[in-house]
């Protein structure tokens, strides 16, 4: 099915591993132009956008600063001369028991996942408003649905995008702009890298469909959920794509291994 999004140009953040690389590749697959921005994006990445006949581009970015990002987004228009789509991908998580959240982690957490989006979102928004159209694609987590040990922060931060993208959804829809969330649940990406191997089998048994997502899975989705064509009607919506992971609570940790944890 043609989803018309050839000739497009897009910017994903985080664009250069993981989900973020597997959403870039499946723009880049459908004949969007296709700009990265990471704190150290690979050539590799880009060189495999490229591989698919359309422009790419890497922007090397904290998302945590908010010059940056704004500058990012300036990078991505004058060199494509306008942004049709955009995709807030880039996240992190510094996990701490809630009695010892230090001010650094909570600021980082937040700045990198929330702030990163508002102020990127603020900039493409005034762009796609100026041209009347435009879609958004964010990239939240089931941590907004099952609550985790020592995940206050990202918590917080994930549920927070969730509400952003409302906002947005309802702020941009009068000019023609579609917001929606995009779900994933546990895959194998840098942010999942130190879940032990015990907790990997219990995750498993938590997971209706028993296994872990693999990233190119969510490049369909974020397709579907960015065109005009498949998805005219949809925006202020959310799509899991979680091998059914929210149905399900999630406990790893013993009542010893609990007070532990924040234990003085």
């Amino acid at each position: 099915m043609d989803s018309g999004l050839k000739g497009k140009t897009a910017l994903v953040t985080g664009g250069g591993t993981g989900i973020g690389r597997a959403i870039a590749l499946a723009l880049a697959q459908e004949g969007v132009d296709v700009a990265i921005a990471s704190r150290n994006p690979p050539l590799e990445t880009q060189k495999e956008i490229e591989a698919c006949g359309v422009r790419g581009i890497s922007i090397r970015a904290d998302v945590s600063q908010e010059d940056q990002v704004v500058d990012t987004v300036a990078q991505v228009i004058d060199n494509f001369g306008h942004l049709d789509l955009y995709v807030n991908n880039a996240a992190w998580a510094w996990h701490q028991p809630i009695t010892r959240i230090t001010t650094e982690s909570w600021m980082q957490t937040i700045n990198t996942n929330l702030s990163a989006c508002i102020w990127a979102t603020r900039e493409v928004g005034k762009h796609m408003i100026a041209r009347r159209q435009g879609c958004i694609l964010i990239v939240g987590s089931t941590a907004q649905f099952n609550r985790s040990f020592t995940e206050t922060s990202y918590h917080i931060s994930k549920t927070g995008i969730r509400v952003l993208m409302e906002s947005l959804a309802t702020e941009m829809a009068p000019f023609g702009i579609r917001v929606n969330l995009l779900v994933p649940g546990h895959y194998p990406t840098r942010l999942t890298a130190g879940i032990t191997e015990t907790q990997e089998q219990i995750l498993k048994r938590e997971i209706p469909l028993r296994r872990f997502g693999k990233p190119e899975e969510l490049g369909p989705a974020a397709v579907l959920l960015l065109s005009d064509r498949l998805s005219a009607y949809t925006t202020g919506s959310q799509l899991v794509v979680d091998g059914g992971l929210h149905l399900r609570p999630l406990q790893f940790n013993s009542d010893e291994e609990l007070r532990a944890l924040n234990e003085v």
